[in-house]
């Protein structure tokens, strides 16, 4: 934490990511919410502190060292775990960001819970892939444990083409040392996967994504631009055909958001993204992200501002503590 200020705060918002924040940074100061930020690039923090706000709300991300900011990672984790310890209520805390820093941890909940999702070996070592490469359902996917924004994921036909990739490409292994091979789940490409946000337990809004080949489905209007421009995120390795595409999904299965309710509550997730394809066995979970960028369209499809029933969730919050 920063030096104490001499004008306390009701509420610290962890963030790397300035311009992600813009619109929720916005949304507390038209309603007068009591909050500063505090950005994890270049941060210190002195365990004995006294927590210096009555709430925390961890918007840090793992894309993080995409954009330089590597180090961000394990202080936000270090921090949350500091201000728990000290007894602060931290909204998406450690455990939280620990699980999305996890895809192989995603894939455990996910079986603890009896909801389906692909089949994932976790490796550090490609030649450590080949035993089981016989009866792995190929082609698939490689996906870092630590994921953002699509980056390091390819999709691969055989075991010799992923030792061929990670031999020529030693960096894909950055920043965590751990790769995942994923199975490639047949879905409607036309219609996409589906994305469902979550703040605080419940459904907010649903979407379909239609991809056109990006790995990079970040719903930020920064990193996915309405008109179709290129984004501030990650440039991804397979370039789309189009430009991702995003729409109101309403018609999203019951099943499916209370799918999404058990993973929120198991998780500990007060806001969440996520993604999953929709197939006739049911639905198929992939990801699980706490760092959920909302996008104001869609939501304003629904009929509200996104980021105003985020504050509306944060102030109850702050009500709870007194």
């Amino acid at each position: 934490m920063a030096a104490p200020q001499s004008k306390p705060v009701d509420l610290i918002v962890l963030h790397e990511h300035p311009e992600w924040q813009k619109p929720l940074f916005a949304a507390l100061e038209r309603r007068g919410v009591s909050f500063k930020p505090f950005d994890l690039k270049a941060a210190a923090f002195d365990e004995a502190d006294v927590p210096e706000a009555k709430l925390y709300f961890s918007q840090a991300s793992p894309s993080a060292y995409l954009r330089g900011n590597a180090r961000a990672v394990p202080l936000a984790l270090a921090l949350m775990k500091s201000l728990e310890e000290a007894g602060a209520r931290v909204l998406n805390g450690s455990r939280t960001f620990a699980l999305e820093l996890s895809k192989s941890a995603q894939a455990a909940l996910l079986r603890k819970l009896g909801l389906r999702g692909p089949r994932t070996i976790t490796f550090n070592d490609a030649k450590a892939v080949r035993g089981r490469a016989a009866s792995f359902p190929w082609p698939a996917l490689l996906k870092p444990d630590q994921g953002g924004s699509g980056a390091r994921m390819f999709l691969l036909e055989t075991v010799d083409e992923l030792e061929r990739l990670l031999e020529q490409r030693p960096e894909l292994w950055l920043p965590d040392n751990l790769l995942l091979l994923q199975e490639k789940v047949p879905y409607d490409t036309s219609h996409g996967i589906v994305r469902m946000e979550f703040l605080g337990g419940e459904l907010l809004y649903a979407m379909r994504v239609v991809s056109h080949g990006s790995f990079n489905l970040c719903p930020s209007e920064l990193c996915n631009p309405v008109d179709g421009e290129d984004g501030a995120c990650a440039v991804p390795e397979v370039k789309p055909t189009q430009p991702v595409e995003f729409y109101p999904y309403p018609e999203v299965s019951p099943d499916a958001v209370e799918a999404g309710r058990k993973i929120v509550r198991a998780g500990s997730l007060d806001v969440a993204g996520i993604e999953f394809i929709e197939t006739p066995e049911g639905p198929v979970f992939y990801d699980i992200n706490a760092n959920s960028n909302l996008r104001a369209p869609i939501a304003a499809a629904f009929g509200f501002d996104p980021f105003e029933r985020v504050v509306d969730f944060l102030e109850s919050e702050l009500r709870k503590l007194g």
